[in-house]
């Protein structure tokens, strides 16, 4: 048995944070998932306690999530991003950017599952 994911959720939306979070806790492969609001308080997070994968909004005030995964990613390339968004075109800037999956928080839930799965496989 492999060692639990780590994860970081970013989004300026408590409840799609929470959403998330009560999703993923539905997953014995799934350890710690800590929470941020936005760019800012990711990177910061990331300082902290480096996760192995973070649930990236790309739509937040502060900083964005398309600036907060080229920052990271130029830091910590080894740390996978998923990109979320309402927006299907916000795709391709978010892959540009560096994220490693993009999926649309109107897809549902075993969608997501699936791709968090192959994005830290």
């Amino acid at each position: 048995m492999s060692d639990p994911i780590q994860i970081l959720i970013v989004d300026d939306q408590p409840r799609a944070r929470q959403s998330l979070k009560a999703l993923l806790a539905t997953w014995p492969m799934i350890g710690e998932v800590r929470e941020a609001a936005n760019g800012v308080e990711a990177i910061e997070a990331i300082e902290r306690c480096q996760p192995d994968l973070v649930l990236m909004d790309m739509r937040m005030p502060v900083m964005d999530g398309i600036e907060a995964t080229r920052r990271i990613k130029a830091r910590w390339p080894q740390i996978k991003i998923m990109a979320l968004s309402m927006y299907g075109d916000a795709e391709g800037e978010a892959l540009l950017a560096g994220a490693d999956a993009f999926v649309c928080k109107g897809e549902p839930p075993e969608k997501l599952l699936a791709t968090v799965a192959a994005a830290v496989n």
